[in-house]
């Protein structure tokens, strides 16, 4: 069984600029092992995209685009149950470019980036 990953307890930083960019590089490796198939839909939202990170996100972070990345990524797999395959794939996509593209949004919006 897979563990799942804890923001509380990562992101327990000094600063919050180091907590977002942390929580922006998970995101990323989360959503390039979505693209590549490492991972399924299904497994990113227990490992990651869980309540009680979505809750820890909402709370400790309290930034409206980080929020809105979680909300994505939960809806993933719902994709998959709603949609059929070829459409559901092809949202897949474009959800995963969008979360991807937010994430670089919090990063440049925090100045997260050396």
């Amino acid at each position: 069984m897979m563990k799942t990953i804890e923001l509380a307890k990562i992101l327990n930083t000094d600063t919050e600029a180091t907590g977002r960019g942390l929580f922006v590089l998970l995101n990323l490796g989360i959503i390039e092992s979505l693209a590549n198939g490492g991972i399924s839909p299904l497994d990113a939202t227990r490992l990651f995209y869980h309540a009680d990170n979505c809750q820890f996100v909402k709370e400790k972070l309290r930034d409206k685009t980080a929020d809105e990345i979680m909300g994505r990524g939960v809806q993933l797999q719902d994709l998959f149950d709603a949609l059929p395959t070829k459409e559901a794939q092809q949202e897949f996509q474009r959800e995963l470019a969008a979360i991807r593209s937010l994430c670089l949004q919090l990063l440049d919006q925090h100045e997260l980036v050396a």
